[in-house]
């Protein structure tokens, strides 16, 4: 690796200093805090029991909503989501009254921690599971220059001109994975150990997806199984000598009632009997173009009015629903939340650990949830989220744990500047 002349690099208004040895970011996508503690209580998981034993290991706060998108894109900046822009995969443009998918690199504001180190003359890796967050982690990377950005998902149409690498499904030795399996995490994990032993970049960000943890509770025999996957690969990238820091974009919940059924407010047909249809307008930034796992039913929805019904009515009306913990003016969730004002909605809501919030009954297909209890996530029940590096932390950063409260979007700040 290049030995750069202790340069440092500033993105969003923090320093970070050139690393030594490669930095290796996992984003464990729905990795709930839950499912360490139920493995690691049966020692399940040395690799990961080693690292919390010598390095360091925190339950740390996610960005709201507690989503992949934002979380990820907080992660890839290091700043919150009122920096980055990103709060959801969708916001209402009250122009057109249309949902505007926020998954585009022009949407995210601000630089990315690779980006701007790969300006700097570091070499950077960036896989995902899925192809929504590869354009926006990829953003103003310029992979010509030997960086390497691809997902999982479109792991069969790499080329050297857009992903900075191809042939990849010969070059990993696996086949491609199907879109709801645990393959398409593992097949993240493979490649990314294998760039790092051949190519030894010094940043690398592997975002997996949260296709198992929607699927099956720590209880269960298949997450067990994922798990100890993940240990067994997070071992092979630890013995390379190199900083690994483990994080997630949120955690998960049980969202079903006695009866396994999903437990659901459908707050449009709610807001339509009160106000009439069409007053106000009901959108769940949890959707996106895979939601046979959740049925793109989450903790976190938005109403806007189109004017006629004001948002403290609205909220009035809200916040007796039973399921429902938070109903706030934009203004209030902003603040609250760290979100962008000018991407917000009217009335955010917030449903309680065991509820989830959707629009009408008759716009989400659940057909997809047959024999599973509906597993979820966005609210702030899921924002807490492990933060795990298998190095210690200097005096500094020991003490920043000691006065602050610490955010997953720190991670790479704490792997690069962090570590001994």
């Amino acid at each position: 690796m290049e030995n750069v002349n202790k340069k440092r690099v500033n993105v969003n208004g923090i320093d970070y200093r050139w690393p030594e040895k490669p930095i290796v970011v996992v984003c464990i996508d729905g990795g709930d805090p839950e499912y360490l503690q139920q493995f690691l209580a049966t020692n399940e998981l040395p690799n990961i029991q080693r690292f919390i034993q010598d390095g360091f290991a925190m339950v740390v706060d996610g960005s709201m909503p507690s989503f992949t998108c934002p979380n990820n894109m907080s992660i890839i900046t290091g700043t919150p989501t009122s920096m980055h822009g990103i709060s959801g995969n969708y916001y209402l443009d009250t122009k057109t009254w249309e949902p505007v998918v926020m998954t585009g690199p022009e949407l995210l504001r601000g630089d990315t921690i690779l980006a701007r180190f790969a300006d700097a003359g570091a070499k950077v890796v960036s896989i995902t599971a899925k192809d929504k967050l590869r354009r926006q982690l990829g953003k103003g990377l310029d992979v010509s220059q030997g960086h390497v950005s691809f997902s999982t998902e479109f792991v069969d149409r790499c080329t050297i001109e857009e992903n900075g690498i191809e042939n990849v499904l010969d070059y990993v030795g696996m086949p491609k994975p199907d879109m709801y399996s645990m393959e398409l995490s593992l097949f993240v994990l493979e490649a990314g150990i294998k760039l790092l032993k051949e190519r030894r970049p010094n940043l690398m960000y592997l975002s997996l997806t949260d296709y198992v943890q929607h699927k099956w509770a720590p209880d269960e025999a298949e997450a067990l199984r994922f798990y100890r996957q993940l240990d067994n690969a997070f071992g092979r990238l630890a013995e390379q000598d190199i900083v690994l820091a483990l994080t997630a974009d949120h955690g998960m919940s049980d969202k079903s009632n006695d009866q396994a059924e999903p437990n659901v407010i459908w707050l449009q047909d709610i807001l339509n009997a009160k106000f009439g249809t069409g007053e106000v307008t009901v959108v769940c930034p949890i959707t996106d173009a895979f939601v046979a796992h959740h049925g793109a039913l989450g903790g976190f929805v938005r109403v806007w009015s189109k004017g006629n019904v004001t948002a403290q009515e609205i909220i009035s009306h809200i916040c007796v629903i039973d399921g429902v913990d938070l109903a706030l003016d934009k203004q209030t969730a902003c603040r609250m939340f760290d979100l962008p004002e000018d991407r917000e909605a009217d009335v955010v809501v917030v449903s309680r650990k065991d509820v989830c919030i959707g629009s009408s009954s008759s716009l989400h297909d659940l057909s997809g949830l047959q024999g599973h209890r509906l597993r979820t996530h966005g609210g702030l029940t899921e924002a807490r989220v492990p933060m795990i590096l298998n190095r210690p932390l200097n005096a500094a950063y020991k003490a920043r744990v000691a006065g602050e409260d610490l955010k997953s979007y720190q991670v790479f700040d704490f792997a690069i500047n962090g570590t001994q």
